[in-house]
């Protein structure tokens, strides 16, 4: 594994899982929210994430944890060795997504990026999930099946499976 994109829906524990990896097979974990937000959960601008995102595809060795615009998606398929997709029922997502927000509040286990209140994150975060789910998830699905005769294609459908593949 040298260049590994984890890719799904949010609150499905991409961060978490990327982590594991990234230490498990000694490998840069580069967090797509970090580089798409400026403090408060402002957006950069295309042209800036694009610039960030090439840097970071033009690496010998890569993690890249997250979604992004597609077109930078579809990059990032196009050169991993190893994509793992966490593909959760749409339950699971939302649940873990309201637990990771709570433990926000507490100030507790946050995976936003510097200056970006997760709290205030949750007001969007769940029609921009069910959104995720229902017209960018057919189009990753489709994506990452493309590739399986050039990457090694992992698919998680259930907390189970995850914890099966980072043990």
């Amino acid at each position: 594994m040298n260049k590994v994109v984890v890719i799904g829906n949010a609150g499905g524990g991409k961060t978490t899982l990327s982590r594991a990896v990234s230490q498990k097979y000694d490998l840069p974990h580069l967090t797509v929210d970090h580089i798409l937000w400026r403090p408060g959960w402002t957006r950069v601008s295309d042209s800036d994430y694009a610039e960030k995102h090439e840097a970071w595809l033009n690496e010998e060795r890569w993690l890249i944890d997250g979604v992004g615009p597609w077109i930078e998606i579809e990059r990032r398929l196009v050169l991993a060795d190893t994509i793992i997709l966490v593909d959760l029922p749409i339950y699971i997502h939302f649940w873990w997504a309201v637990k990771r927000q709570l433990k926000s509040i507490l100030g507790r286990n946050v995976h936003a990026p510097d200056g970006c209140d997760m709290w205030r994150a949750s007001l969007k975060l769940f029609p921009m999930m069910w959104d995720l789910h229902r017209f960018t998830r057919p189009k990753m699905i489709s994506a990452i099946a493309s590739r399986q005769s050039t990457a090694r294609v992992i698919v998680l459908r259930s907390p189970k499976s995850i914890k099966q593949f980072t043990a």
